[in-house]
């Protein structure tokens, strides 16, 4: 036996690896474990204690053969939603992160990967870079009021400027409960420092500056000091496995729902050969700042056990909780409980077959009828014009006069939200497509938020 410690690329390792785990899980009688399960070799391609140990030289090179003309990492296959279709997001400058593109025409555009979104007047070229705020903004020097960053750091330009008669900044505040939507501000990041504007208004997941100058910007929340609030916000679970042939490891990361911490979570995670499960976020806003306990059912050693939930920009190291499991034989159940008053606030269970990953088949085409099913809590929580959307399923045949009254007069939002959603749902498929294509026109955000949830 040979142990391999070249520097082959890294896809070519995982697949190596992927081999040699597949092999040797089928003499265990475990079925599918799946040609995509990686083990966690370094990206320098060095070997440590308990690595996969190549069986024979000419897996490396059948596999090159095979698969080096296949398998292609592209950071760049980045696109807006735009009027006329997808517009591509071209990365122009790796060292620094710099994206540009071109909208065609006038209308409104998103990047779902981001959350970033524009309305134009014409057509216009914009080029977008990423900033941390740890490196612009010293939070231990705020002496009167008290800053949360709420969202990513970008730096945009546009040409012409005039062109754009909106932006829409990204921000992971739940706009539920005691806040006040005067907290909110922009931050731009200038030669003479930093200069705060008044969003025009402010919605969920975003906040719009009509008119836009442009700079790295951000959305900061100012709340006096010494005022006590608990700030809830929006946030997002990400589970990790990290396949070895003895002994699976899990990552777990509590995490404010923002699209780019997500995917840079995800970027790096994959250096590693890490696969992320599907999994639901949390359904209730959770408190910034806040301390939670992560426990299993399995009575298997985390660490760490506690998490704090808080913003850490995108490219920073994150923290989450780890822990093995295993031959992973049997169900884990996982929970988050909020420390301080001892509330169970998320949960799910991982099964054997879940990351047998080789076998399963490729996903089928995008349904709008099984989206608004699959998503029926996070939707009764987070649809925001209801009105608008009862408008559109009654103009088209959906609801009835009698049924859109009956909605309206369920006492509660989500009472309301939920009654639609049950009636919808009733009907079949055709009237759960037109559900969600009214909400994918009237609550882009909340759509393209899920969505990504379920990536």
């Amino acid at each position: 036996m040979i142990r391999y410690t070249g520097s082959y690329p890294l896809f070519l390792r995982c697949v190596v690896a992927s081999y040699i785990f597949s092999t040797k899980m089928t003499r265990q009688r475990l079925r599918h474990y799946g040609s995509l399960l990686f083990l966690s070799i370094n990206h320098l391609g060095r070997t440590f204690p308990g690595d996969i140990c190549s069986e024979e030289n000419q897996i490396v090179s059948s596999y090159a053969a095979k698969l080096g003309s296949e398998v292609e990492q592209d950071y760049t296959n980045h696109q807006f939603l735009g009027p006329e279709g997808n517009v591509d997001v071209e990365l122009i400058d790796k060292s620094t992160n710099t994206y540009s593109l071109r909208f065609p025409t006038a209308g409104w555009y998103l990047w779902s990967a981001t959350g970033l979104g524009f309305v134009v007047r014409d057509a216009v070229t914009v080029t977008i870079a990423f900033g941390s705020w740890s490196q612009h903004l010293a939070l231990d020097l705020q002496h009167h009021e008290q800053w949360l960053a709420a969202g990513p750091l970008f730096a945009v330009t546009a040409e012409p400027e005039e062109a754009v008669a909106e932006i829409h900044l990204p921000h992971f505040i739940s706009l539920q409960g005691e806040v006040d939507v005067s907290w909110f501000l922009v931050a731009h990041f200038k030669d003479e420092g930093m200069v705060l504007e008044q969003p025009s208004r402010v919605e969920p997941f975003y906040a719009v500056l009509d008119n836009p100058s442009f700079s790295l910007m951000g959305i900061l929340l100012r709340i006096a000091r010494g005022t006590r609030l608990s700030i809830p916000i929006t946030s997002n679970t990400l589970l990790y496995f990290h396949p070895h042939p003895e002994d699976i490891k899990f990552h777990l990361y509590l995490v404010p729902s923002d699209a780019l911490l997500t995917k840079m979570i995800d970027d790096e995670e994959e250096r590693f050969c890490g696969v992320r499960l599907q999994t639901s976020p949390p359904v209730e806003p959770l408190t910034f700042g806040a301390h939670y306990i992560v426990s299993n059912s399995a009575h298997l050693e985390i660490i760490p056990t506690e998490l704090k939930l808080s913003y850490r920009s995108p490219g920073e190291i994150q923290p989450f909780s780890k822990f093995y499991a295993g031959q992973m034989k049997e169900p884990i159940q996982l929970e988050i409980t909020e420390k301080r008053h001892e509330i169970l606030v998320w949960k799910t269970v991982v099964k054997p077959v879940d990351i047998q990953l080789g076998a399963a088949p490729s996903p089928p085409a995008f349904s709008g009828a099984a989206f608004v099913r699959e998503n029926h809590r996070q939707l009764q929580a987070r649809i925001g014009d209801l009105k608008g959307v009862l408008d559109d399923l009654q103009d088209n045949e959906v609801l009835s006069e009698n049924e859109k009254e009956l909605v309206e007069q369920a006492k509660t939002r989500q009472s309301k939200t939920d009654a639609l959603l049950s009636m919808v749902e009733k009907k079949g498929d055709r009237a759960l497509e037109l559900l969600f294509r009214s909400l994918s026109e009237r609550d882009p955000y909340l759509v393209s938020y899920l969505r990504q949830q379920s990536l």
